[in-house]
C-alpha cells in the first residue's frame, strides 16, 4: 500500500517537528516547509501529484494562509488542504474553508484531534478518486461488438474513423451491406467531444414516409389519426449529440428536404406543430447505394448530399480484408459460446481455410451467423468444416458442371480493376494496395483501358 504524503507549513518551528514526529509514527511520509513561497515552490517545481494533503497555518510572515490556500487550488484544485489557526484567527480559518480548504483545526490541538482530521481528510479524498475513476470508466463507449480488424486495409479506414472523430463535420459512411457501418458511426461519436450525449440511430429504409417523419421529428397530440400523446422524435432527443441515420439512400424525397432544414437551420417543427425547437446534432449518415448516381436519377437531392458528405468514409468488404475473418470468427465464436454456456474454443484448420477461401457477400453480418450456426452443432470444443453451411455450398458448387467461358485476359484484368476501385470507393491507393501493384501502374492500366473514374 503506498504511503499518503503530507506537507506541513508553518513559521513556529516547534509546530513542525511535533507534527513531524507524530505523522511519521502513523506511517505518514511528511514534508515541512516554514514559508508559504517554499511550499508553493515545491508544488510547481516537484510533482503536485505526489501530495495528498496540506497542513498550512492561516497566518505566516510571507504570504498568508488564504493567498496559498487560493494558489494551491490553481496547481491542484482536488488537493484537501486543513488550515492551523489560533482562537483569534478562527474568522480567517472559516473564509478559509468558503474558497475550498477541507477543515480548520485551532491551535493547540491534541493529537487524536489532528489525526482524526487527517483521517477524515484522506478518506474522503480517496472516495472522490474512486467515483472519479468509475465515472470515467461509465463514460467510456459501450458498443454492442467491438471494432475488431487485423488487416492493414481496415487499419486506414480505422485511422480516418479517429482522425475525423474529433471535428464537428457532417460524415458518410460508404459500405456494403454488414460491414459494420453503424460500428463505425458509433466510434465517431465515442472519440467525439460529443461522447458525453445520446448517440441514438434509425434505419430509413425500415420505415414508411409517415412514420419515419414522426420517429424522426416526433409529434404533437392530434397531428394524425393514432396520434394521442405528444412523443419527442430523435431529433430532440439527440439534441446535442450524434444522430446515426441508416440507409439513407432509401429517404424519400420530401423528408429529405425536411432533413435539409434541420442541418441548414439547426431547427426542426414536430408534425402538426407550428414552433420551431433548436437541433444541435452531429449527422453520420451511411448507405450501400451510390448516391451520385441516386442525385443523377433525381432521386436524392444533391444539396443533401453535399451537406452529408463532408468528409466519407468508404468501408472495404470482408472479401477485401481477409486479415480479419479469423479474428472476427474467433470474436463472434466466443461470443456464442458464453450465451449459449458451450465450450466452443476454436476452429480446425480445415474449418479456417473455408472460413478464409470464402468470398462473404454479406460480409461481416454473414460471418457471424455462420458462426453462431456453428456454436449450436457443434458437439467439440473445436468447429470443423461440417458445421459450417459454406461446406455444403462448396460442395454443391464443385459438383455442378461448369461451363467454361472464354475471356480475354485485358477483358478480365479491366473487369478486376473496376471491381477493386469500386469497392474502395475509388481510392486509387488503396485500390493499388490490394490489386498489388503500384499506384503509377494503376494510373496507366486506367488510362489504358479508359476506366471511368467518377468526380
Amino acid at each position: 500500500m503506498t504511503q499518503e504524503r503530507i506537507l506541513i507549513c508553518d513559521d513556529e518551528e516547534g509546530i513542525l517537528i511535533y507534527l513531524k514526529k507524530l505523522l511519521q509514527t502513523q506511517g505518514y511520509l511528511v514534508e515541512t516547509f516554514n514559508a508559504g513561497a517554499q511550499l508553493l515552490r515545491r508544488l510547481r517545481e516537484g510533482d503536485p501529484g505526489d501530495a495528498d494533503l496540506i497542513l498550512q497555518d492561516v497566518r505566516m510572515p510571507d504570504l498568508d494562509g488564504i493567498s496559498v490556500l487560493q494558489e494551491v487550488k490553481q496547481l491542484r484544485p482536488s488537493l484537501p488542504i486543513i488550515i492551523m489557526t489560533a482562537f483569534g484567527t478562527i474568522d480567517a480559518a472559516v473564509e478559509a474553508i468558503k474558497l475550498g480548504a477541507y477543515d480548520y483545526v485551532t491551535k493547540p490541538f491534541p493529537k487524536e484531534k489532528i489525526l482524526s482530521v487527517l483521517k477524515n481528510a484522506l478518506e474522503k479524498e480517496q472516495l472522490l478518486q474512486e467515483n472519479r475513476a468509475l465515472k470515467t470508466e461509465l463514460g467510456k463507449p459501450i458498443l454492442q461488438d467491438a471494432i475488431i480488424f487485423r488487416s492493414a486495409v481496415f487499419q486506414e479506414t480505422y485511422d480516418l474513423t479517429l482522425q475525423v472523430a474529433a471535428s464537428e463535420a457532417n460524415i458518410l459512411v460508404l459500405g456494403e451491406s454488414g460491414t459494420g457501418k453503424e460500428l463505425i458511426a458509433g466510434a465517431i461519436h465515442y472519440n467525439s467531444p460529443r461522447r458525453e450525449r445520446r448517440f441514438l440511430s434509425i434505419n430509413c429504409a425500415a420505415l414508411t414516409e409517415t412514420l419515419l417523419e414522426s420517429q424522426l421529428f416526433g409529434h404533437v397530440r392530434g397531428a394524425f389519426t393514432g396520434a394521442i400523446t405528444h412523443q419527442k422524435g430523435l431529433l430532440e432527443e439527440a439534441d446535442g449529440g450524434t444522430l446515426f441515420m441508416d440507409e439513407i439512400g432509401d429517404m424519400s424525397l420530401p423528408i429529405q428536404a425536411k432533413l435539409l432544414r434541420v442541418i441548414q437551420e439547426r431547427d426542426f417543427i414536430p408534425v402538426g406543430a407550428t414552433r420551431a425547437k433548436s437541433a444541435d446534432i452531429r449527422f453520420v449518415a451511411a448507405t450501400n447505394k451510390d448516391l451520385e448516381e441516386e442525385v443523377r436519377a433525381g432521386r436524392f437531392r444533391e444539396d443533401l448530399y453535399y451537406r452529408l458528405n463532408v468528409i466519407n468514409i468508404p468501408l472495404p468488404p470482408l472479401r477485401e480484408r481477409k486479415d480479419d475473418i479469423e479474428p472476427l470468427a474467433q470474436h463472434f465464436l466466443k461470443k456464442y459460446s458464453l450465451k449459449m454456456k458451450k465450450e466452443v474454443t476454436g476452429v480446425t484448420p480445415e474449418a479456417l481455410h473455408l472460413l478464409c477461401g470464402y468470398d462473404w457477400p454479406g460480409n461481416i453480418r454473414e460471418l457471424e451467423n455462420v458462426m453462431e450456426r456453428a456454436v449450436i452443432l457443434a458437439r467439440t470444443p473445436l468447429v470443423t468444416p461440417k458445421e459450417l453451411p459454406i461446406w455444403r455450398r462448396q460442395q454443391k458448387a464443385s459438383a455442378a458442371p461448369v461451363e467454361p467461358q472464354l475471356v480475354s485476359l485485358e477483358n478480365m484484368e479491366k473487369a478486376h480493376i473496376e471491381r477493386t476501385l469500386l469497392g474502395t470507393g475509388y481510392h486509387k491507393s488503396r485500390s493499388a494496395e490490394i490489386l498489388g501493384i503500384s499506384r503509377k501502374t494503376l494510373d496507366r492500366k486506367i488510362v489504358e483501358y479508359e476506366i471511368t473514374i467518377p468526380s
